[in-house]
């Protein structure tokens, strides 16, 4: 199409968005052209009036019919403000300059494989159908802001947004204002520079609000400031380089998990705190996180006895464990490695699964008295681990005193689980020397054995074996004799009690014989640890 008249056939709109172009003008027009048209200016563009770059832009225009441009290049940008579609323009294949849709309402897009060198903005929209963008090469930002986008796929409210596969060289800004409808999916897409999620408002109730498996990002995930997903958000095998901010945001979900995030790769804080909300369980095992993962001031609503966070086999610098108030469901942190632990008594979970936790530091720093009930916590029961685990930090950071303390409550748990033969001499052993903890417990008894049995030989001594040339009577020595067990002073030798004072040697001997014994069994145990 060339020249400076517009083909017959069209109508006074048709014929002014025709000058309008050749001028590089607004078109503004609150009547119909034809999607057809539209198409053809584009495609075989007319001749640009001297001094002037043709362009298409328009404002307040209804397009009916289909706006089919598949395949099609298009060197400059598209421009479409406050435009109605009355069906789904198709963008397949498609190479534009840009596309920028701002308040418009179409009942979809179709824009598969489509590239666009710069920008793609699609803002303030009311979409009534799916947006396809699968396969889309974007070499600048994707802004979709202010939109309303309602899916409509096999179930109600799926498929509203569909960025699978895509590569985005700037960032996603669908933050403020952004309503989806449906399914948001993003799996397997590239995104150069961030995704910024906040304030917007993601809602598919009987499935997943965002779904990101496997999602690379250069920059930040940023979901604070108040996202609402309605729906599971899926993270899984997920990668950032940045931070996935999660600040203030209320994830709410009715069937399954709120957070799913199995395998996320964080460059730098994985934050689920300062207002954070989830309405139902996190499940998030085998992350990496290289900073901090936070939870302090967030708030998990699971019903006690069911899984409220899941984080098995994790890694992160710093965890962060101070949540708004105590998540009455299990958190499991079965096998994660960190740095820095952080809890305070007071926001402990109801129930916490510890086995294999491994960390240098705890703060804040607490006597081992405050913090051993954490470790009872378990609704599997006795695992040793935990126990092992604080000593060393303990002992770590010079608090001997404090590994000992939990040491002696790990054996103390470990002999309930034993039958009763093992019960009772653990018992023994806990009375006579804290199972090897409490060393100074040994020379107490022993000082009280003998002052017992020093007292009563002295007011009823024994009898001497021969009478005729008897050695000098000492009650302490002749105690000494009876109670410890590889000692002989000769007293024992040279002396036997008769009757009730025989029975009274007996006792002092097994005493004695029970406090080797056990000294024996804790030394075994204490040159076994070192």
């Amino acid at each position: 199409m060339s020249g400076s008249l517009a083909p017959a056939g069209w109508s006074g709109s048709e014929r002014r968005m025709w000058a309008a172009f050749r001028r590089g003008e607004w078109f503004t027009h609150r009547g119909e052209v034809r999607a057809r048209v539209v198409r053809r200016l584009l495609l075989a563009p007319p001749q640009a009036e001297a001094g002037h770059v043709p362009r298409l832009r328009l404002r307040n225009v209804s397009i009916t019919g289909r706006l089919d441009l598949a395949e099609a290049v298009l060197a400059g940008t598209l421009r479409l403000h406050g435009c109605r579609f009355e069906q789904a323009p198709c963008l397949d294949g498609a190479t534009l300059g840009a596309l920028e849709m701002r308040d418009c309402e179409l009942p979809g897009l179709s824009a598969v494989g489509v590239t666009i060198g710069w920008k793609c903005e699609i803002a303030g929209c009311e979409v009534r159908g799916p947006i396809d963008l699968y396969g889309a090469s974007i070499g600048g930002t994707l802004r979709l802001e202010g939109s309303r986008l309602t899916g409509h796929g096999e179930r109600r409210g799926e498929g509203a947004l569909q960025l699978l596969c895509a590569t985005v060289g700037g960032d996603v800004q669908a933050g403020t204002g952004l309503r989806v409808d449906g399914c948001t999916d993003l799996r397997d897409t590239s995104v150069r520079g961030s995704v910024v999620l906040k304030r917007a408002e993601l809602r598919n109730p009987d499935g997943a609000a965002l779904r990101a498996n496997r999602l690379h990002i250069g920059g930040d995930f940023n979901c604070r400031g108040g996202l609402v997903a309605e729906g599971t958000v899926d993270l899984c095998d997920a990668r950032v380089g940045g931070g996935a901010l999660f600040q203030e945001a209320l994830l709410d979900s009715r069937h399954g998990p709120a957070l799913r995030a199995h395998g996320i790769d964080v460059g730098a804080e994985f934050n689920l705190c300062d207002g954070f909300t989830a309405r139902g369980r996190v499940s998030m095992s085998s992350i990496t996180v290289r900073s901090r993962l936070s939870f302090k001031d967030a708030l998990i609503e699971a019903p006690a006895g069911q899984a409220a966070l899941i984080s098995r086999r994790s890694t992160a610098s710093e965890l962060d464990l101070r949540f708004r108030e105590p998540v009455k469901g299990t958190v499991d942190l079965s096998h994660t490695r960190v740095t820095v632990l952080k809890g305070t008594p007071p926001r402990w979970p109801v129930a916490l699964r510890m086995e294999g936790v491994v960390y240098d530091s705890l703060l804040p720093q607490l006597p081992a008295a405050q913090r051993l009930p954490l470790l009872m916590r378990d609704p599997e029961g006795f695992t040793p681990q935990p126990y092992e685990q604080l000593a060393a930090s303990y002992r770590l950071h010079g608090h001997d005193g404090d590994a000992r303390t939990v040491l002696l409550a790990k054996q103390r748990r470990q002999h309930t689980t034993l039958p009763w033969p093992g019960r009772v001499w653990g018992g023994l052993q806990d009375i006579t020397l804290g199972y090897g903890y409490r060393p100074m417990r040994a020379v107490w008894w022993l000082c009280a054995i003998m002052l017992s049995g020093s007292l009563l030989f002295t007011r009823w001594p024994p009898q001497a074996v021969d009478p005729g040339k008897p050695p000098h009577f000492q009650a302490a020595i002749y105690t000494f004799d009876l109670v410890l067990p590889l000692v002989d002073f000769g007293q024992e030798q040279a002396f036997s009690p008769r009757g009730a004072l025989q029975w009274a040697a007996v006792v002092l001997v097994c005493l004695g014989w029970l406090l080797a014994t056990t000294a024996a069994a804790a030394a075994n145990r204490t040159l076994r640890r070192a």
